[in-house]
């Protein structure tokens, strides 16, 4: 760890530390504690009561999503890479126009608790089987594995503490209230740390960008491919501009629209209305990302070459790098509050979405008769015992060079089967039950395998860019689905048949209003945004 990047900090700073983390987990309780006359109901537990309106859901959203693994690793990435990797911060606001459209609405008229419940109503209790069983892999494994580790290695840096005790604290704390608080604490909770997490990355960014003198003098300072989102290969090997296109939108419909950590927030919404609006509001809070997370590491590069700052020894350090030589003390507070914001809002989102998919999908399955009581106990269960399991993988994954690239390479090999098994069961109506079953078993065998031949490359030879391996894996398992579901059709029931659009365009009809929030002018105004945002660092 370079000396330069290891955190001084205050008494005034350990002050605003310490009073957020007591405040967090206070706000937690005090969560459940407000509606604790009704957690005997586990529609309160692993729902909210479908109360949620859509500023909180948009901004759980966002606090789910953003994770320590970004305020680093984009970071790091800005340093080395420019503004290249904000492409998997503003495809997402395309993804998440395709969720307020096109699966929101099914997922609040059918009134599924899991998305692998919307799968049964869609298809068949297999497909529902296999998803909930691979979502807990993928919460447990993905979202708090590498938030965890990406946590404790950034707390040893700052702080010099030891990565397995910030592991075991860091997850005691946040399970602390999501155990007991449910979807509520989580999302109340959550909407409180993003504002944190946004006033502390922009805290940084303003410092960074007045000590290299203002944009004009970044734009001077870097090399102008930097401040470019679209690159050809030759510029950028690992995220050339077709590879973005063609590999982001399978990721992301994956991570968006069928992931339960993610899609938990707007399956406890109070109405379609604002299971639309939700994530429209994530979207626009989307196009912060590039300034606050990736921005920061360009910026610290423009400071590198100016000589205002010693260059890192490791490009991971880049972040605390540029905290420790730019912020004022009591500011440092606060950003490592936002770090911590950022590891303990991913967990908790997680957290209770395996316990959701596990009490819902798989034990109600064997006692179909438990009661409310019971199956909040299960799932209180199920978070702790995940939260055992996630400390004990979570020092493995120092196998990967790069974290931000490695989660990424990690989705890239289990979204692909998923996808096409959500995507064309909402869009066409002749997707089958056993073609679903054979896409999500043969797409995941598939997955696994070049997962493998990846890990392994320095024997293997393979050389296939993730996000361009994970357009190639959908286009052949949206394929397995088509020719399973012509030779073996699709007998849909009552239910089943309202799951899907007879057409695209449907999903635009219905009542308009209120005024300007109508969600089509919403997403409209988002499409255009991030239209015009590519156009100008495209």
């Amino acid at each position: 760890m370079n000396s330069a990047a290891r955190l001084s900090m205050s008494g005034l700073d350990i002050t605003l530390v310490a009073l957020y983390l007591f405040g967090i987990v206070g706000l937690g309780l005090w969560a459940w504690k407000r509606r604790r006359t009704h957690q005997a109901s586990s529609a309160q537990y692993f729902l909210a009561g479908s109360s949620l309106r859509w500023p909180v859901i948009g901004l759980a959203l966002f606090s789910t999503n953003i994770s320590t693994i970004h305020l680093v690793s984009l970071a790091q990435e800005g340093y080395v890479n420019g503004l290249a990797y904000g492409n998997f911060e503003w495809m997402a606001a395309f993804l998440l126009i395709v969720l307020a459209l096109f699966f929101a609405p099914f997922y609040i008229r059918s009134r599924v608790a899991t998305l692998p419940d919307f799968l049964e109503k869609r298809y068949s209790r297999a497909s529902r089987d296999w998803l909930a069983g691979l979502s807990i892999v993928s919460a447990v494994f993905i979202h708090i594995g590498f938030s965890l580790y990406t946590g404790a290695v950034v707390l040893r840096g700052l702080f010099g503490i030891d990565i397995n005790t910030s592991i075991i604290v860091t997850a005691l704390l946040t399970g602390l209230y999501t155990v007991v608080g449910g979807l509520l604490a989580v999302v109340v909770t959550e909407s409180v740390q993003t504002v944190v997490l946004i006033l502390g990355s922009a805290c940084v960014l303003g410092f960074g960008l007045a000590r290299i003198g203002g944009w004009g003098a970044l734009v001077a300072a870097v090399e102008p491919v930097k401040l470019t989102v679209l690159r050809t290969a030759a510029e950028t090997p690992t995220l050339p501009w077709y590879a973005v296109f063609l590999g982001y939108p399978v990721i992301g419909l994956w991570y968006w629209c069928a992931d339960q950590t993610i899609v938990q927030r707007v399956l406890g919404a109070k109405d379609e209305r604002n299971a639309r609006l939700g994530p429209l509001f994530t979207g626009f809070l989307k196009v912060l990302p590039v300034f606050l997370f990736v921005l920061p590491g360009l910026v610290a590069y423009g400071l590198v070459r100016q000589g205002a700052l010693p260059a890192p020894e490791n490009s991971a350090d880049v972040y605390s790098l540029l905290v420790n030589r730019v912020l004022p003390a009591g500011l440092k507070g606060v950003v490592a509050a936002a770090l911590l914001a950022a590891l303990m809002s991913t967990v908790s989102g997680a957290l209770n979405s395996i316990a959701t998919l596990f009490t819902l999908d798989i034990y109600k399955r064997w006692r179909p008769q438990a009661s409310e009581k019971r199956l909040t106990f299960v799932g209180r269960a199920a978070t702790v015992v995940a939260m055992a399991v996630a400390i004990l993988w979570s020092p493995l994954i120092s196998h990967f060079q790069s974290l931000f690239q490695g989660i990424t390479a990690v989705i890239c090999y289990i979204a692909p089967p998923i996808t096409a098994v959500f995507l064309w069961g909402v869009l066409w109506p002749k997707a089958s039950a056993v073609a679903a079953r054979i896409t999500l078993m043969a797409g995941s065998a598939l997955g696994f395998a070049v997962f493998l031949l990846d890990w392994f490359k320095d024997r293997t030879g393979w050389n296939v860019p993730s996000m361009m391996a994970t357009f190639y894996l959908f286009v052949v398992c949206s394929g397995i689905l088509i020719v399973v579901s012509l030779l073996r059709p699709h007998v849909h029931t009552e239910e089943s048949a309202r799951l899907v659009w007879k057409r695209p365009a449907d999903a635009l009809r219905g009542p308009w209003g209120p005024g300007l929030f109508d969600y089509r002018l919403v997403a409209l105004a988002l499409f255009l945004l991030m239209a015009g945002l590519y156009a100008v660092f495209g």
